[in-house]
């Protein structure tokens, strides 16, 4: 077989030519360059970030025929010996197999005898942490006090599983994992090499499949080659990894800012047909709403698309992305508790639909229309069946007129104030105080948190009638009625009187907190960047150092719409 594997062809030969190391390869060429050499190295990191090949290549800087230095000449017997894995002093022990005291004792006692070929011994020593206690120990003396000609390298993935004694006498070097940007990068190196046609939208791809692990990165670009006939296309490396299209979780983000749960249960439904890894599904909508709610801050994060980052960005609310965010990776880890993997993806849709403030959760089957900011709404009768919480359905039972269209019944709590006319006089029949009709500023003014301050947010003001008040909630657990009951307290705090709240559970439409919240922030927003673009400071910067302002970075500042200088 002349084919060699990419992770072996393209294996490192020199400092130089390492990847993703900088901070390692510096500390090695100045203690080689000034000859402060230390007897004992411990390398540590995940696997595929280079600890072995950092070994091999500190041996042949330490053992070729032109001298001790950063840069081995790569063609002297020393150098290809070691590069073969056949230079007599190099010797390469895996712990896992010979993690016993014997085998520690036995290379202990080698260790005495002079080179045989080269300057030093070096005793490079993999997975350390599998060696035995008594293995350990038995190195402990010479590991401190070594001959001058050896020097040991230890690696290992699990630095907590090496003894403290050990892990003193050595000179400790963390290897990072690489970032998905530097993978990609070398991968495309690599392939130019080899004369490979690629995409390099299907190099990231690989990059951030590989976990910062450039071996596992080289052997998926392998499997990719063969995947795709010779070439490296997004398609086939989306389908080989089990990547799920980025156009599906754009869809299914725009189908709940729609609040639109058919389309969000056909998405379901297509996804299933097209045999999407659904757990794979929500771990990429975990990672793009992360990358959104970095935009949201003006860390802009690598993105495929940044129009589309930016779009979403700007169109969903931060607290909404933290709520969704919770939703998909808690979803994620249930997700093997459902009857199916299909059942449990559609249940994570709809929970996501059902905790978006700025729509109604699931629409009901014949939803009313959003009526807007009333003060005065006739209220419907209830239908026969309909159902209430309390004792009784009339006026004087607190729970009337919950029901209209295909809305769910009425809630309250079971001690609803039964007065008629809904409003009780306060101590001494002191004058409540008056409702001015704006229900989004009432629940920006009260100090609430909670379910409570979810409900004032959320909730749309259907009739008021002194201090009665008939609201609509988009999702059921806010018509609970020791929620209800919290917030007629809040409001009775409020208004210094006792309190009627009637709450019935469907769509809501743009008259909550919530909606109009959304719509200050996109009107600062366009504010905030139009007071940017008009700013003659900011155009002369553009004008005379051919500059441009980087998408997403502008931000409205403590409410208002100043942003640079003295007005920020």
């Amino acid at each position: 077989m002349t084919h060699q594997v990419l992770a072996r062809k393209w294996r490192p030969r020199d400092f130089e030519s390492l990847v993703g190391q900088d901070h390692v390869v510096r500390a090695l060429s100045h203690a080689l360059a000034t000859q402060r050499l230390h007897h004992a190295y411990l390398f540590t990191g995940t696997r595929g970030v280079g600890k072995t090949t950092i070994a091999r290549i500190l041996a042949k800087a330490l053992n070729c025929e032109t001298g001790v230095s950063a840069r081995p000449c790569g063609r002297c017997a020393a150098c290809t010996g070691i590069d073969a894995g056949r230079f007599v002093d190099c010797i390469e022990l895996d712990a896992a197999s010979n993690r016993g005291v014997d085998e520690m004792t036995q290379l202990l006692e080698n260790a005495v005898y002079a080179p045989t070929a080269g300057r030093y011994k070096v005793y490079v020593i993999d997975e350390v942490h599998m060696l035995s206690t008594h293995a350990f120990n038995a190195m402990l003396k010479t590991l401190e006090e070594p001959p001058p000609h050896v020097v040991f390298v230890l690696a290992t993935t699990d630095p907590q599983r090496v003894p403290v004694t050990v892990l003193s006498r050595c000179l400790q070097f963390n290897l990072k994992n690489m970032s998905p940007a530097a993978v990609a990068s070398h991968l495309a190196t690599v392939l130019s090499a080899e004369g490979v046609a690629f995409d390099r939208g299907a190099l990231d791809r690989i990059g951030r499949a590989a976990a910062g692990s450039m071996r596992d990165a080289l052997s998926l670009l392998d499997q990719a080659i063969a995947y795709g006939g010779g070439e490296v296309r997004e398609p086939a490396v989306r389908e080989m990894l089990g990547v799920v299209d980025a156009a599906w979780l754009v869809r299914i983000l725009d189908a709940l800012l729609a609040g639109d749960g058919a389309a969000l249960v056909g998405l379901a439904d297509e996804m299933l047909a097209g045999n999407a890894p659904f757990e794979r599904t929500l771990a990429d909508l975990a990672a793009l709403l992360q990358r959104i709610a970095l935009a949201q801050v003006g860390a802009i994060a690598d993105a495929d698309d940044p129009a589309v980052l930016q779009r979403l960005a700007a169109a969903i609310a931060p607290e909404d992305l933290q709520v969704w965010y919770q939703i998909v990776i808690h979803g994620a880890r249930d997700l093997p508790l459902a009857p199916d993997a299909h059942a449990g993806f559609t249940m994570v849709l709809l929970r996501l639909l059902a905790f978006g403030p700025d729509r109604g959760g699931i629409e009901a089957a014949a939803p009313p229309p959003a009526t807007g900011r009333a003060q005065r709404v006739p209220v419907r009768a209830a239908p026969a069946h309909a159902a209430s919480s309390g004792p009784s359905s009339g006026p004087s039972g607190g729970a009337s007129g919950g029901v209209s269209g295909g809305a769910a019944p009425a809630a309250r709590s079971d001690d609803e104030p039964a007065a008629a006319g809904g409003v009780q006089a306060g101590p001494g029949n002191a004058p409540a105080a008056q409702f001015d009709g704006d229900w989004p500023a009432l629940a920006a003014r009260l100090q609430v948190g909670g379910f409570v301050q979810q409900f004032m947010h959320q909730s749309e003001l259907i009739e008021a009638d002194g201090l009665r008040f008939r609201v609509r909630v988009p999702i059921r657990p806010l018509s609970e009625p020791a929620t209800v009951k919290r917030v007629r307290e809040a409001l009775g705090a409020h208004f210094g009187a006792p309190v009627r709240l009637e709450v019935e559970v469907g769509r809501v439409g743009q008259e909550t907190a919530a909606a109009a919240s959304a719509r200050e922030r996109v009107e600062r927003q366009a504010q905030a960047q139009a007071a940017i673009d008009a700013d003659p400071f900011v155009r002369t910067l553009i004008e005379d150092f051919d500059g441009s302002i980087v998408p997403g970075s502008v931000r409205p500042i403590d409410g208002r719409n100043a942003i640079s200088g003295d007005e920020a």
